[in-house]
């Protein structure tokens, strides 16, 4: 139903990646007309410019690293008092490396009965690699996307889970992109995800951390191999969000329930009956406006499956959720794990108290506004009361659903920080 919005006409931002689908799917289907809505999509060339063009106001929203809202409120990166109303998606990325690395780490890897790699495969097999080459002073380089991104974070609990050193960030890196690298074992830099597969063929990184379809674009251009997804890594983890700022919201609280509306359907229809919508989906996003990868490559991850080696297709129906488990609620526990994660690598330099984690994450995670926009959408029948979350704080069940096994409570984030093996624990 048509909302009398604020402002009817609206440009946001995204990066190709196909978790961007509910951007499409809300356009492409009509739910942001439904709302009164004349929606311009524009794709961004990395996420310092999705930043810059929400703070700025030259964007009205973005597709957005879950990280990067939570940056720029206590002022890493590009600063600006930017919310998140809805949580884009859950899972949907992996770690690949070169064939070259695969090539020296493939025997050691454990293998089932059948000769396939057992999988969650650990950073582990990686520790001579790493370590002859730190000793050689040209240390094993690996590609994350941003400082601030899920994958930056979740390549660097890989490494540590597997007792490798992915660096410290300094006070003096985290007015950039650089940086991070003091005593790692394994030293992390940027870039943008569609050059990830050609960045790695150069031999400039040996592997790197990134979302869909670019693992599985260096499998199909036969430059590298998939070695875990991040569901093995931590199952259900949070990975992009929509951003928007504070203003923004203030001066367009009826535009802003109408954008959270339209693509809380978006999220629904990319689930409904499991991948059932999935082909079609990969057939939209393929096109240049949108992702621009070939279908058949979106297709291998998005439709319930991830490929590792050639020919080894696994079964991950959970490898991309945009609705499911309630992957649109933006949960205050998302937004404090990640502050967790800025402060064990240095990005926040001095140890904070458990009320900072909390006061944070609730000024820059908004529930109250995606509530009022489900709600909206179950009296328009739209939605089911059991498809949103009832009676929650904000904080889901404490998980130790992590390739380590170690519980986090988003309730006790300095408990949870205590127990980290490498980085800050304070």
């Amino acid at each position: 139903m048509a909302a009398d919005v604020e402002k009817p006409e609206l440009v946001f931002g995204f990066i190709k990646l196909t978790d961007m689908a509910p951007l499409a799917v809300a356009l492409e289907n009509g739910y942001f007309a439904d709302e009164g809505l004349n929606v311009t999509l524009k794709a961004m060339p990395n996420w310092t410019a999705v930043s810059e063009g929400v703070a700025d106001g030259s964007l009205d929203g973005s597709h957005m690293l879950a990280g990067q809202p939570l940056a720029g409120r206590i002022g890493i990166g590009v600063q600006a008092n930017f919310v998140t109303p809805l949580s884009m998606d859950l899972n949907g990325n992996g770690i690949t490396v070169s064939n070259d690395l695969w090539a020296q780490i493939a025997d050691i890897v454990p293998r089932d009965d059948y000769g396939r790699p057992k999988h969650p495969i650990s950073a582990s097999v990686l520790k001579d690699v790493a370590a002859k080459m730190k000793a050689e002073g040209k240390p094993l380089q690996m590609g994350m996307v941003y400082p601030v991104s899920t994958h930056n974070y979740e390549l660097r609990y890989w490494l540590a889970a597997g007792g490798l050193n992915p660096g410290m960030y300094k006070a003096e890196d985290l007015a950039g992109i650089t940086g991070g690298t003091e005593n790692a074992d394994v030293e992390l830099s940027v870039t943008p995800p569609p050059k990830m597969p050609e960045t790695m063929a150069s031999g400039a990184i040996a592997g790197y951390c990134v979302g869909e379809p670019w693992n599985q674009e260096a499998l199909f251009r036969g430059v590298g191999v998939p070695v875990i997804s991040d569901h093995q890594i931590w199952n259900n983890n949070p990975e992009k969000v929509f951003g928007m700022t504070e203003e923004f919201i203030t001066a367009n609280p009826k535009t802003t329930v109408a954008v959270v509306k339209a693509m809380i359907r978006a999220a629904k229809w990319l689930d409904d009956g499991g991948t059932f919508n999935r082909p079609e989906a990969a057939d939209m996003l393929a096109r240049p406006e949108y992702v621009g990868a070939d279908a058949n490559v979106i297709i291998n991850s998005m439709t319930g499956t991830f490929e590792f080696e050639p020919g080894d297709k696994r079964i991950i129906p959970e490898f991309n959720t945009f609705f499911a488990n309630y992957a649109t609620y933006p949960y205050y526990s998302d937004a404090i794990w990640y502050l967790t994660q800025m402060r064990r690598w240095g990005q926040i330099t001095e140890a904070k108290p458990a009320e900072w984690y909390h006061d944070v994450a609730k000024a820059t995670y908004r529930p109250d506004i995606y509530m009022e926009a489900a709600k909206a959408l179950i009296s328009e029948g739209h939605l089911a009361e059991d498809e949103i979350p009832a009676g929650t704080d904000g904080y889901r069940a404490p998980t130790s659903d992590f390739i380590d096994g170690v519980e986090y409570d988003g309730h006790d984030p300095l408990g949870y920080l205590s127990r980290m093996a490498i980085g800050n624990t304070n």
